[in-house]
């Protein structure tokens, strides 16, 4: 049963999120607003007890629409080079994300743990890289580096906050809000991390070709 509400809550907070996303390309709402909007209803979510469930599942879809908003901009620039890119990330992420979910469901208890401390180290190691490139420059490179380590580093999320949140189910937390927050973050981490490769990749074959026609 808990399985499947958060099954459930995780498939309308991407309904919720793609909602968002498409107001974004009617009106171009995303942006600073939408973003700390999605941060504020993010905290207020987890700052609410599990018993105000239904002003915490409000919040939810809440702060996955602004969160769709908010990297509106980036989907309304793969469908306008091409549609077919935001298709495939999207079932490349649910492939993904339906993987990695399962195999950490399958695994002995506790048995993926231990990667909290590592995937910590490699989220700092990619801030630390975005605020060098920041100020001194940075290469090509570095910047797919940064785009397939960080890939990496949210898919690992996805294992390791899937079997937390089965660790904590054991213990007795119940609160499937709180946990379909924290594996929609995950998924729309790992989509944006498939979308913008998906993009670059495609840029960087246009150009090719435009490059043989001159």
């Amino acid at each position: 049963m808990s399985s499947l509400l958060h099954a459930m809550r995780i498939g309308e907070s991407v309904v919720a999120s793609a909602a968002g996303a498409y107001l974004h390309i009617l009106w171009n709402i995303g942006g600073y607003f939408t973003t700390f909007a999605c941060l504020g209803s993010m905290l207020w979510l987890l700052s609410s007890p599990p018993y105000q469930e239904q002003k915490k599942v409000a919040l939810l879809m809440a702060a996955t629409l602004f969160e769709g908003a908010s990297i509106g901009p980036l989907i309304q620039l793969g469908i306008e080079f091409d549609p077919s890119i935001v298709l495939g990330a999207f079932v490349g992420c649910a492939v993904v994300f339906g993987c990695f979910s399962a195999a950490a469901m399958l695994a002995r208890h506790r048995e993926y743990l231990y990667l909290g401390g590592f995937l910590s180290s490699g989220v700092s190691v990619l801030l630390w890289l975005h605020f060098a490139s920041s100020i001194f420059g940075g290469s090509m490179a570095l910047f797919n580096f940064e785009l397939y380590f960080g890939l990496l580093v949210f898919v690992g999320y996805i294992v390791f906050d899937t079997q937390e949140i089965i660790e904590k189910a054991h213990l007795g937390d119940m609160d499937y809000v709180k946990n379909a927050l924290t594996l929609f973050v995950d998924f729309v981490d790992v989509f944006v991390q498939i979308l913008i490769i998906m993009i670059k990749n495609a840029y960087e074959k246009e150009e090719k070709k435009r490059k043989r026609r001159n």
